[in-house]
């Protein structure tokens, strides 16, 4: 069995290109979540061994979320998934405990590879 994965994006179409980069990678997807304050409750629920998490979400951002599943769960393995000029909020993410990031647009080989990092 692959390892399970919690996608949380507000984009429909990332969320699709991510659940097919990682399915074809052997990654069981569990979930998705398109908001923070659902990535969260799904996190808790599911209970995934990573979770790729989109930084600028609604109604909860992916860095308050990141905190939230943390403070829940210090094992927590999070990749987040920015664009490029958000250097702020990576470095805000690494300082609550994120083990990964990739920027959009990224392929396949970097999503795996953070994830497979993430995991190490």
């Amino acid at each position: 069995m692959g390892r399970t994965v919690l996608i949380c994006d507000d984009a429909m179409f990332a969320r699709a290109s991510l659940r097919q980069m990682l399915t074809r990678a052997g990654y069981e997807v569990v979930g998705e979540a398109e908001n923070g304050e659902e990535a969260v409750a799904k996190y808790l629920a599911l209970k995934p061994d990573l979770t790729t998490m989109d930084i600028v979400m609604p109604q909860m951002s992916g860095i308050e979320a990141l905190r939230e599943i943390i403070k829940a769960d210090g094992t927590a393995r999070v990749v987040m998934c920015t664009a490029m000029g958000q250097e702020k909020l990576i470095a805000e993410a690494h300082d609550c405990g994120v083990k990964g990031v990739v920027v959009k647009p990224y392929s396949s080989e970097q999503v795996v590879k953070a994830l497979e990092a993430a995991l190490a």
